[in-house]
């Protein structure tokens, strides 16, 4: 029996507002599948014309998959949320790509004819769930020099690629991390963060109710002299820092993805077009590297070359991470192509949820440049790994 492939568009994507994870932070006291619930309802109240029922599937991600982000969050979400019962769901984990692997999972089963529309996103609550909570790595990993003891801390892994690459030095990174901070302001200023965003009510048992409104994690006007003082702590003289790394975030996302033909069916509007995706493995102990072959994969099996990309959505986990992506493939640590309206270094990582934002800034960015034709978002993956989409902008106007 055969079949045709069906193209697969990015309708539309949310975010919540990310927060600080730990006791001070906006979400403290906010359940984690509460965020992604919010997400959730706000896909469908942006996008009347798509009926509840129509919903295949809900992919939903977590890191740590325990306490309120466990009990197979995608289903638990759904059914939060309101949609109706008929509707399944299913929690999804590759750590720091959880998200980006629901989009492409839920993708490729659209595409295949499984799905007509599936909703994916992801959701941490690390002042919940510290990364590594409830984990018993296997012995074997160290004793048997599987992987280095440093792999299984994101942050040595970021040392590691610092003594790899010693041109990677950390005045690049501090420089890389408060052009982030800047181009967040920026982009925050010119009204282009936000629109995204989905309130959600908080609560403190000290101060009452709240309503998050306006992402917690950035920092105007670092500089990279502020940067330079901060303490290293992943080692003694070290390179990376709080200040040219992600930090600890609590936050949900979601997205809308459909079968064209179906988007075009129910008047619901194309952000984007998937062209492809790749995954890859790399050493643990560099993890960070792992963007650099996963983007080969799939401009492989694309048949696209760097050259063809115009917009570059990378998550920054840490500065030197996305630097090493950059100086491999000949692009400069301030190429305006690159992260236009800042990163995770500004605006926070947490962590599974991480993989939709890119593409909700990507979807939007393409809306304002109909001179790009392709643009791919692209992430490092803890225990060695790496990820990459690349998507095509329906607005594209065309070689001029």
């Amino acid at each position: 029996m055969s079949r045709s492939l069906r193209e697969v568009v990015f309708v539309d994507g949310v975010r919540t507002p990310f927060g600080k994870a730990g006791p001070k932070g906006m979400y403290a006291e906010t359940r984690a599948d509460d965020l992604v619930v919010r997400c959730i309802r706000e896909l469908m109240r942006r996008n009347p014309e798509l009926p509840p029922e129509r919903v295949d599937e809900v992919a939903i991600a977590a890191t740590t998959q325990i306490g309120d982000q466990g009990l197979t969050i995608g289903r638990t979400a759904a059914l939060l949320a309101g949609l109706p019962t008929s509707v399944p769901g299913f929690a999804i984990d590759r750590m720091c790509a959880g998200a980006m692997t629901a989009v492409t999972t839920t993708a490729s089963g659209i595409a295949f004819g499984a799905y007509d529309v599936a909703i994916a996103g992801g959701v941490e609550h690390m002042g919940h769930h510290p990364m590594g909570e409830g984990v018993d790595p296997n012995p074997r990993f160290v004793s048997e020099k599987i992987v280095d003891s440093s792999a299984l801390v994101m942050g040595s892994t970021a040392e590691n690629l610092h003594d790899r690459f010693p041109h990677l030095t950390k005045q690049r990174a501090d420089a890389f991390a408060v052009g982030s901070q800047d181009k967040y302001a920026a982009a925050l200023a010119a009204g282009k963060i936000g629109p995204e965003l989905v309130t959600v009510a908080t609560r403190s048992a000290e101060q009452g109710w709240g309503l998050a409104t306006a992402d917690e994690p950035p920092r105007p006007g670092t500089t990279v002299e502020g940067l330079a003082g901060l303490k290293t702590p992943f080692r003694p003289h070290g390179h990376v820092t709080a200040g040219n790394a992600a930090g600890l975030n609590d936050g949900a996302t979601g997205c809308l993805l459909a079968a064209e033909d179906v988007a075009t069916e129910l008047g619901l509007k194309v952000g984007m077009r998937l062209v492809g995706f790749g995954f890859a493995g790399v050493e643990p102990e560099v993890m960070g590297v792992g963007p650099v072959p996963s983007t080969l994969k799939a401009l492989a099996s694309t048949g696209l070359t760097i050259e063809d990309i115009g917009l570059f959505e990378l998550n920054e986990a840490f500065a030197v991470q996305v630097l090493a992506f950059l100086d491999h493939f000949g692009i400069a640590d301030d190429d305006p192509r690159v992260n236009p309206w800042g990163g995770a270094i500004a605006v926070g990582h947490p962590l599974a949820s991480s993989g939709v934002r890119l593409m909700t800034q990507l979807s939007r960015q393409f809306a304002e440049r109909p001179d790009v034709r392709y643009g791919l978002t692209a992430m490092c993956v803890g225990i060695g790994m790496g990820g990459t989409v690349i998507w095509e902008n329906p607005n594209w106007e065309g070689e001029k």
